[in-house]
């Protein structure tokens, strides 16, 4: 098993995410509203180098979504392709994100 995370800079696309998402299997994820680090700095008391960064890295997606969900091994390449497909394509600039770590267990979960 697996938990895939996507941080979904392109909110505007969540539900057309979400959509492609369920109709290749996957169940049971959580959305959390994220917000970037820069986003953070901004509103932190800066100090002079954090605040010269962030002329450098600006950032016109500040808040986004993080979905993540538990998955069997075979499920994963699909989530990716999905992902990709539904966002236009994941490596474009201001898209996001998707990483996926390996679960030992989870309990709680439902089985069908």
């Amino acid at each position: 098993m697996q938990a895939i995370f996507v941080v979904l800079n392109k909110v505007e696309c969540l539900d057309e995410l979400l959509t492609r998402l369920k109709k290749a299997g996957v169940r049971g994820g959580t959305i959390i509203d994220s917000t970037g680090m820069v986003k953070s700095i901004e509103e932190s008391d800066e100090s002079y180098i954090l605040g010269s960064l962030r002329l450098f890295l600006d950032n016109p997606h500040p808040d986004s979504k993080t979905i993540f969900f538990i998955v069997h091994d075979d499920q994963v390449e699909l989530i990716r392709r999905t992902v990709d497909d539904a966002l236009g394509g994941i490596d474009n600039p201001d898209t996001g994100i998707i990483f996926g770590i390996p679960v030992l267990f989870a309990d709680g979960i439902i089985k069908k």
